[in-house]
């Protein structure tokens, strides 16, 4: 019987006019049957570090004062074999140059990236049911379209392989929550930011934790933290 996996979704600094050079899109993911598990020792952190087990876990809210909260939470998803995160960074959005390929805006684009992102999770002897959080009032079209490349992509026409993308809340789901968290580390050190020392330590956790300097393409079948930096000039060029 093959296997169902659950992947969830994030997205850093991806709006197209946002101010910000970085983009950074990743997922995390678990098979199906270990959510509910991995969920309940989530909250189990929570609770040890005197939080309400309904505290929504966000790299913005990163702080000394949930420091060893956040370095404990880290540490689990490095303990947790079922537990594994891709992203892929794109260094500079301003050297886009959509008017060279025909039909091409930003939101092409976007999922051009979205479908780099998770190809590599994707082995088409399983099945996989997507997770993206809520951003705004046209999400479902978007997800529509993500699905439709996706399948294409990977001949999946009967979608058998991407049984399903769906918009979820983020504050009510805790893997999302931990994508958001791995994800912003990895923004953070992508925009060479340094000025808060409790996510400095948290982007050196997961650099030790890992052995990735999280600013560089990994190997293409790392399996816990696996990255792809993607550049504009390597497609255009």
């Amino acid at each position: 019987m093959s296997r169902v996996y659950n992947v969830y979704c994030d997205e850093s600094c991806h709006l197209e006019n946002d101010h910000q050079k970085v983009m950074v899109l990743g997922a995390v993911w678990c098979p199906l049957e270990k959510t509910r598990n991995i969920s309940k020792n989530i909250h189990g952190i929570k609770t040890r570090n005197g939080l309400n087990p309904k505290f929504e876990i966000k790299w913005a809210k990163v702080s000394p004062a949930k420091i060893e909260f956040y370095r404990d939470l880290i540490k689990y998803f490095f303990d947790d074999p079922n537990l594994h995160f891709r992203a892929l960074i794109v260094p500079d959005k301003t050297k886009l140059k959509h008017e060279a390929f025909s039909g091409q805006d930003h939101d092409i684009w976007y999922h051009k990236m979205y479908f780099d992102m998770l190809k590599v999770i994707f082995n088409p002897e399983a099945h996989y049911r997507v997770y993206l959080d809520i951003k705004d009032t046209h999400g479902g079209a978007k997800i529509a379209k993500l699905h439709d490349v996706l399948c294409n992509n990977m001949y999946d026409f009967s979608r058998e392989i991407i049984e399903r993308i769906q918009l979820v809340r983020s504050h009510e789901v805790e893997l999302l929550q931990l994508a958001d968290l791995i994800i912003g580390a990895v923004s953070y050190i992508n925009r060479g930011l340094a000025e808060s020392p409790a996510k400095r330590a948290l982007v050196e956790l997961i650099r030790q934790e890992s052995g990735y300097d999280l600013t560089r393409t990994t190997l293409l079948r790392e399996d816990k933290v696996n990255l792809f930096r993607w550049h504009a000039a390597e497609v255009q060029g």
